[in-house]
């Protein structure tokens, strides 16, 4: 198997994550992350590479655009066998992530709070994650994709036995995927179906473009 390269590390929940980065780092593993998870492996020692450093385009929009670019998604998507897009990748100076440890926005937590608005909710709906995730997942003959802390020991150990991760771990993270983004969604539809327009403040005054 080849061995791992790089891991591009955003998470919402940072439980563990010190130690799991500083793993991959000690294994000669490249890390990259986002906002407040950079800053918080930097607090222990870990040396990260932004995202936005990664890709020579700033984090924009209040946050909303971090990871949505060629260079991170390409690096993501790549079959490593398909000579095609290696030779698309050194054309456009693709390098390969080959580690993607993601997790969610809050959205089920924050529309539980008493008083939670629709602006609020609409600003709890993740799209950079699941991107992320569903293209990892996509491509897990490849690319290992964790969304839960508790596989983070699985995937050190395997790394460091093999430098990279079973095919069938592969397989049975990104299913874990797959099942989190359709809650995730579930949750998200569900949600705005209990939103009225006609009372809603969100919509008093809004022009209506329809």
């Amino acid at each position: 198997m080849k061995r791992v390269e790089r891991a591009l590390i955003s998470l919402t929940d940072k439980s563990g994550c010190e130690d799991f980065a500083g793993a991959l780092a000690a294994m000669g593993i490249e890390i990259l992350s986002t906002g407040g998870t950079a800053q918080k492996l930097r607090a222990s020692g870990i040396a990260v590479t932004d995202v936005s450093e990664f890709t020579g385009f700033p984090e924009m929009l209040d946050g909303r655009v971090k990871t949505l670019h060629p260079l991170v998604h390409g690096g993501i998507l790549n079959q490593r066998a398909n000579e095609a897009h290696q030779q698309q990748c050194r054309q456009h100076g693709i390098k390969p992530i080959d580690i993607v440890a993601v997790n969610l926005y809050a959205f089920a937590q924050t529309v539980a709070k008493a008083g939670c608005t629709l602006a609020d909710a609409i600003e709890h709906i993740d799209i950079g994650g699941p991107t992320l995730l569903r293209a990892s997942a996509k491509n897990f003959h490849d690319v290992t994709v964790i969304v839960d802390p508790a596989d983070y020991p699985q995937v050190l150990t395997e790394l460091h036995a093999y430098g990279n991760t079973t095919l069938a771990t592969r397989f049975r993270l990104a299913r874990k995927v797959f099942e989190l983004t359709a809650s995730y969604d579930t949750a998200i539809a569900q949600w705005l179906r209990t939103v009225d327009p006609a009372t809603d403040p969100f919509f008093a005054g809004a022009e209506d473009h329809a």
